[in-house]
Formats: C-alpha cells, sequence, structure tokens
C-alpha cells in the first residue's frame, strides 16, 4: 500500500474542513492535506442560487441519505441531504447567515467548563472571517454595527436581491401579532422579523470552497484530493497508548495510506465524523462488536445525542398576490425569471431557499425565542415534486431547542454502506407541545389585519385541527428536516461519560485526533448552524496550530 507523509490531514472539504486547510497551510512550513469523497465544486447548480433544487438527492453533489422510519413522522423516512463535493452542504444549503443566540455559546461555556465558548469569544471568531455589506461604505447608519460584524474576511454576507410584497404584508401582520422588526437576527438576541441576509456575492452563491480554497489552493504545502474516499483511520499505540497516525484511502480505485505528523482532524459532518469514528473503532463497544471491528476504544457517545431543526410547513392558499407558483407555472414567467437572473443576477433564480425570517416564542412559558420562521411565496406537495398550480405561502416553523434526541450508527463494517441515521422527531411531549403551539403562531399570524387582503385559506395542516395531540400529529405529516443534523459527537468534561470530545475538540482516549464540525455541538445552535460551524472551525484552528 503507497504511503505520503503529511503534517496535518483534514478529512472532509466542507463547512469547517475547507477554513481548517486554509488557516493551517497559511504557515509554509505546515504541510498540510485536504481529502474530499466529492468532486469539485465544479457544476453550474451549484452557483446559482435556486440551483439547491438540482443539488439536493443529485448524487454528484450529495451524499443522498435516508432516514430510518420515524414514529414522530408517523413512520414516514426523509431524505437527508449532505453535501458531496468541495464546500460541502455549504454548496447545496439554503445560503442563509445566522449565528444564533448569546445564550447558546453560554450554555456550551458552561456545559464545557470552556470559558473560550462565552458568546463573547464566540463573535470575535465569527467577525475574524466575516465580509458583511453593511461595512461596505464607512457611512453605515448604525454605529453599532462594526461592533457585530466583520468585514474583509472570507465569509460574504448581503442582502437578498429581491422582495416580494406578500412577504412584507406577512411581516407586517408578525408585528401585529407581537413580533417586532429587527435589522439584525446576529447579535445574540435573535428576535424579530426581516429578510434573511445570505452568503451570496453579487447574486451568486458564495460557498466555503471560493471563500477558503481558491487562494489557498495555490500554496505548495497544500494538497487537495477529491474524489478521494476515507475509509478509516489509521490507529497506532504504544503502551496502549492509542494515536490517529493516518487514514486508509480509496483513490482512483487503489487503496493507499496518508500519514499525518501532528494530527488528524475529522470535519466530516454530524453524520461523516461518527460513521468514521465507528468504523475505526472508536465508539460504542457493543455497536462495534455487532460488527466484528476491533474496539480502539470505548466511546459510548459516539453517534449519539443527534439533534435537528424539524420544520413544519403550513400552507396557506392566497388571493391577489404574485408567489411563485403563478410565476413559475408558466412559460413566459419562466422565460421572465430566467431573462431577470441573466441580466441583473436578481429575481427568483437568486433566492435562497427561504426569504423572510422570524424568530419568536412558541408560548409566553418561554423568557427567550425558541421558533424560527421561513417563509416562502411558494409551495409544493413535497421537496423535489412540482409547485401547486395556486397562489401560495409556505409558512415554515421550527422548535430552536429540541429535546429529542437521535443517533447515526453503522450498519456494517463497509464504509461504503450509508449508516442509520434515526433523528426521533416529536420523541418527547415537549418537542409535541411546541409543535402545537408553533402551528398556533402561525395561525395568529395569518389572521392578522395586514395579511386580510389576501383571504388567507390555511391548505395544510388544515383548520379542522385544533388540539394539541391533533396538530403533533399533523406535525409529523407535514414536517420535514431543515438540514442542520449536529451533536453526534459531541464536547463534554473529563467526567462526561457521552462525551466524545475535550472541550478543545480532541477525541477522548486517542491523542493526534480532533473532530471539528458541527457534530460536537453539545446542544443545537438556536437558528442556522453553517455559520456555527465555521466559526467553530476558526476556533479550533488556532488551538491545532498551538498544540492546545
Amino acid at each position: 500500500m503507497a504511503e505520503q507523509e503529511f503534517d496535518y490531514i483534514v478529512v472532509g472539504a466542507g463547512t469547517a474542513g475547507c477554513l481548517l486547510a486554509n488557516r493551517l497551510s497559511a504557515d509554509p512550513a505546515n504541510r498540510v492535506l485536504l481529502i474530499e469523497a466529492g468532486g469539485r465544486d465544479n457544476y453550474h447548480w451549484i452557483h446559482i442560487p435556486v440551483g439547491y433544487l438540482y443539488c439536493i438527492d443529485n448524487p454528484r453533489t450529495d451524499w443522498r441519505f435516508r432516514t430510518e422510519p420515524d414514529d414522530g413522522l408517523n413512520g414516514r423516512s426523509l431524505i437527508y441531504p449532505r453535501g458531496k463535493t468541495l464546500g460541502g452542504c455549504s454548496s447545496i444549503n439554503g445560503m442563509l447567515y445566522l449565528r444564533g443566540q448569546a445564550r447558546d455559546y453560554d450554555g456550551w461555556a458552561e456545559f464545557t467548563g470552556e470559558p473560550e465558548w462565552r458568546w463573547e469569544n464566540c463573535l470575535a471568531d465569527f467577525m475574524r472571517h466575516e465580509d458583511h455589506h453593511r461595512l461596505d461604505e464607512d457611512g453605515d447608519a448604525d454605529p453599532e454595527h462594526a461592533a457585530f460584524h466583520g468585514h474583509g474576511g472570507e465569509w460574504r454576507v448581503e442582502k437578498q436581491r429581491l422582495k416580494w410584497q406578500v412577504l412584507d404584508d406577512f411581516a407586517t401582520a408578525a408585528v401585529e401579532a407581537g413580533i417586532p422588526r429587527t435589522r439584525d437576527f446576529n447579535r445574540g438576541d435573535n428576535e424579530g422579523v426581516d429578510y434573511f441576509e445570505v452568503n451570496q456575492r453579487s447574486g451568486w452563491r458564495w460557498n466555503t470552497s471560493k471563500a477558503f480554497l481558491r487562494g489557498a489552493e495555490k500554496r505548495d504545502n497544500l494538497t487537495l484530493w477529491h474524489s478521494t474516499q476515507v475509509l478509516g483511520l489509521e490507529i497506532a499505540g504504544e503502551r496502549g497508548e492509542p494515536r490517529a497516525s493516518g487514514v486508509r484511502v480509496l483513490r482512483d480505485g487503489k487503496e493507499s495510506l496518508a500519514r499525518a505528523g501532528r494530527e488528524v482532524i475529522l470535519a466530516a459532518g454530524a453524520i461523516g465524523s461518527p460513521q468514521l469514528l465507528q468504523l475505526s473503532g472508536i465508539g460504542p463497544a457493543g455497536l462495534l462488536a455487532e460488527h466484528e471491528i476491533p474496539l480502539v476504544v470505548d466511546l459510548p457517545g459516539v453517534g449519539e445525542n443527534l439533534q435537528d431543526h424539524l420544520q413544519i410547513r403550513s400552507v396557506y392558499k392566497v388571493k391577489g398576490a404574485k408567489t411563485l407558483n403563478t410565476m413559475a407555472n408558466s412559460l413566459v414567467g419562466k422565460a421572465m425569471i430566467g431573462l431577470e437572473y441573466l441580466l441583473k443576477r436578481s429575481g427568483p433564480m437568486s433566492m435562497a431557499p427561504s426569504q423572510l425570517c422570524a424568530f419568536t416564542r412558541s408560548s409566553d412559558e418561554f423568557a427567550h425565542p425558541n421558533i424560527e420562521y421561513h417563509v416562502q411565496p411558494l409551495s409544493l406537495p413535497a421537496f423535489g415534486q412540482p409547485l401547486h398550480d395556486f397562489p401560495a405561502i409556505t409558512a415554515s416553523v421550527c422548535n430552536l431547542n429540541p429535546t429529542s434526541r437521535g443517533s447515526v450508527r453503522i450498519k456494517s463494517a463497509d464504509p461504503r454502506q450509508a449508516p442509520a441515521i434515526a433523528p426521533n422527531y416529536l420523541s418527547t411531549p415537549e418537542d409535541r407541545k411546541v409543535a402545537a403551539d408553533s402551528l398556533r403562531v402561525t395561525r395568529r399570524i395569518a389572521s392578522q389585519p395586514a395579511f386580510a387582503r389576501y383571504s388567507p385559506e390555511e391548505f395544510k395542516p388544515g383548520p379542522e385541527y385544533q388540539s394539541d395531540d391533533d396538530l403533533a400529529r399533523l406535525a409529523g405529516d407535514i414536517g420535514t428536516t431543515i438540514f442542520h443534523p449536529v451533536g453526534t459527537a459531541r464536547m463534554g468534561r473529563d467526567d462526561d461519560p457521552m462525551a466524545v470530545v475535550d472541550p478543545h475538540l480532541r477525541v477522548r482516549g486517542v491523542t493526534g485526533l480532533r473532530v471539528v464540525d458541527a457534530s460536537v455541538m453539545p446542544t443545537i445552535t438556536s437558528g442556522n448552524t453553517n455559520s456555527p460551524t465555521l466559526m467553530i472551525a476558526e476556533k479550533a484552528a488556532r488551538w491545532i496550530l498551538a498544540g492546545e
């Protein structure tokens, strides 16, 4: 088996991996290998924002995972997209820039005992790579904006390049229902309603491959292997002390070994990282014995603690409104959409999957916003299906802090077989109650005077469903993932038996090995998870370079 030697090996050229490769290779003395199972991000639909429709569940760009049948979803199984290309999920996601709430990170700091995870310290790492559009000119109307946002970094944040009157009026209705307006969801308290800001540049998707790899890839000390699957970790051991010494890969149809003199860093995501750990003998002893995998370290938390945001997609028929349903269901409308994007890089082809955002409370028992809305000027029966032939909007709402916990577990010792993904949505009374209450909040917004001009008619779940039990059951029928799996290799204190990594993301019981991606989150952030994952990578890169 051929071998090559590096200082650092990063597994996964996704959201975290691209930033890590950039930061670690900034010192020319470091030999860095970045490995990606997917191909280059040269598929045109990656870069046209609406192209996520053609990237999700496409073998060219997506691992095409499926969840196990889920009792909380009334036995349904969901597609579970994970990016399989340079840029990873940042190449196929919704491009929405959200950080979460200060309380998320303060909770991590308390949970792990590491003050570096406090909000003010995480804020500095968010800002370190940010390039926020409002700071492009010195005359920013909000003098406090520069205290919360960065400029000149690699990660571009812009305004969306379209608006919809029906969504403007939904926002006004949200205000009438008691949700304040906000200019910024990213200052630590995200309560309010406004349009999302997006990771785009001039109407094109801005993924982490463009942001962090395009310049760095030219460095002599950075090697990129794409279309290369990691089969498992190479573990060396002296005097009973396991050490990650490299990775076994399948490249150009041949197996080979890449060795790491300093560290192997798993950045394969909340599905890929626990899968690779388990395949390498690091995980629950019983699961590994079941698949006849020699045990290296018994870490029962590997693959457990899966958390995700389940979006409950209420659909309202509307009258007298311009929606994408009516625009895209005619040849003339499609032609106009294409022409606008060609000439201006604006309009529906530039749109993220969701446009309008709101953070609020599902009931008065919560002291902080615990639900998030993704509101869209369109509706469809299910992802990948044609839009409805009537004008409608979709008001998706998700529980930001679910108490349900799922798992990711290998099904065999074959790295080519997808693991069993069991999110266990709506498996707790608390989550079912939030689901029912959040549907009532949606109804309250839609019933406000500002939205009355559209004569809204609840199409899904249907106004006949009123009880908690009915609404929770219907939430299981119309709910779907919002693509935010986290927590499956969570960090924690040394005395936490379910912690997979320590507060500096080093795998317990194995030297020379870290996990740096969304799987290390002990609890899910109160918002979309892509940019928080970048923040984690920014912080981890500093620790890795300092040997901490």
